[in-house]
C-alpha cells in the first residue's frame, strides 16, 4: 500500500472518498463468457447503453457460441468486444471469416486480441502482434483493439518480455491504423496495479487502461479463477485484500482492491484509467454490485474497503 499512502499524503485525504470510488467505477466495462437468464435484464436495468462488455472465447467450445453471445449483447444495447485468441485458429481464412461474421451479424468494431492459452498453436498465428500486423482486422472493419496487460506478471513470461511485447503491439496498432487500449488481468492486491500503472506512465505510454478486478464471487471460486489465470493469489493474501469471509464458503468482493486504486487514480497521475470487472460470480451479480458502487451507495470502512448498500 506504500504508493497509495504516498498519494494520499501528497494530495490529501479527500481523495479517498465514496465519491471518488463511485466516479472510478461509473464507466466500468465488464467481461463474461456465457449469459444466464437474468443477465440481459440486468444489463438493460443497470448499465448505460454502449457499455463495453467483453466476451471471452473458450478453446473447447465452438466459435458459434461466442457469436451468439455477442449478438445477444448487441441486441441488448451494449457494445460487445469479443476476444480473438489467435492460437485457436487453424488458418488465416478461418480467423478472417469469424471476424467477418462478428462484424456483419453484430456490428462489432472492437476486439480484444490475445495469444490464447494453447501451448501449441492450431495454425500459423503464435502471438497477438501477428494478427495486428496482418491487416485482417482492418480489412474486415475493425477499428479498435484491446491488448493484454499483466500487473501481476505472467506465469510463463518474464516481466521484461511482457513490457516489450506490449510496446510492440501498441506500436503495430498505431502503424496499421488501429486505435488501441489495454485490458489488464485481475489482481487481488492494489499494490501491483498501482506500481504497474505508474511504471507504464513513466515509460511514456499514455494508452487508456481498463484495470481488471474480479467481480463478487465465492472465495473458492476466486481462488480457482486465480489459479486458472495465473494470478499470484493465496488464501492469506485474499483475506487481507479482498475482505473475505472466514471460510471457503464465504463470498468475496473487490472493495479492498478497488478503493486504493480509485484513490491513486484520483491523484491524477495515472492517466486514462477505468475499471474492468470479470464476472466470475455471474454477470448479473457483478452488474448489481458495480451499479450500486457507481451510484455511491457505499460506506467506507476502516479496513481499506467499503460495503455496498442494497438498492
Amino acid at each position: 500500500m506504500a504508493l497509495f499512502q504516498a498519494a494520499v499524503q501528497m494530495h490529501g485525504d479527500a481523495l479517498d472518498t465514496a465519491a471518488g470510488v463511485a466516479a472510478f467505477t461509473a464507466g466500468a466495462s465488464f467481461e463474461t463468457t456465457r449469459l444466464a437468464a437474468d443477465d440481459i435484464a440486468a444489463l438493460r436495468d443497470r448499465v448505460p447503453q454502449g457499455t463495453l462488455v467483453y466476451v471471452s472465447e473458450l478453446p473447447s467450445r465452438p466459435l458459434d457460441e461466442q457469436l451468439a453471445v455477442v449478438e445477444t449483447l448487441r441486441a441488448a444495447g451494449v457494445e460487445p468486444v469479443p476476444h480473438l485468441a489467435v492460437r485457436s485458429f487453424a488458418n488465416a481464412d478461418a480467423l478472417s471469416d469469424h471476424v467477418a461474421r462478428l462484424v456483419e451479424r453484430a456490428a462489432v468494431t472492437r476486439v480484444l486480441v490475445i495469444g490464447g492459452d494453447r501451448t501449441a498453436p492450431a495454425g500459423p498465428f503464435r502471438a497477438a502482434i501477428e494478427l495486428i500486423e496482418s491487416g485482417i482486422l482492418q480489412s474486415r472493419g475493425i477499428r479498435e483493439i484491446g491488448v493484454a496487460g499483466y500487473p501481476d506478471g505472467h506465469p510463463r513470461i518474464a516481466p521484461i518480455a511482457l513490457e516489450r511485447a506490449l510496446a510492440a503491439k501498441l506500436a503495430a496498432a498505431e502503424e496499421t491504423g488501429l486505435a488501441a487500449h489495454i485490458v489488464t488481468q485481475f489482481s487481488v492486491s492494489p499494490e501491483p496495479i498501482v506500481a504497474w500503472l505508474t511504471r507504464l506512465r513513466d515509460q511514456g505510454v499514455d494508452t487508456r487502461v481498463h484495470v481488471g478486478f474480479a467481480g463478487p464471487t465465492s472465495v473458492a471460486g476466486l481462488l480457482r479463477f486465480a489459479r486458472i489465470c495465473g494470478v499470484r493469489a493465496s488464501a492469506q493474501g485474499l483475506a487481507r485484500n479482498v475482505g473475505l469471509a472466514r471460510n471457503m464458503l464465504g463470498s468475496a468482493a473487490p472493495d479492498r482492491v478497488v478503493r486504493p486504486v480509485a484513490a491513486a487514480c484520483a491523484a491524477d497521475r495515472l492517466g486514462d484509467v477505468t475499471a474492468h470487472f470479470y464476472a466470475f460470480g455471474g454477470l448479473a451479480a457483478t452488474l448489481r454490485w458495480v451499479a450500486a458502487t457507481a451510484a455511491g451507495r457505499i460506506e467506507l470502512d476502516t479496513a481499506g474497503g467499503f460495503s455496498v448498500a442494497p438498492p
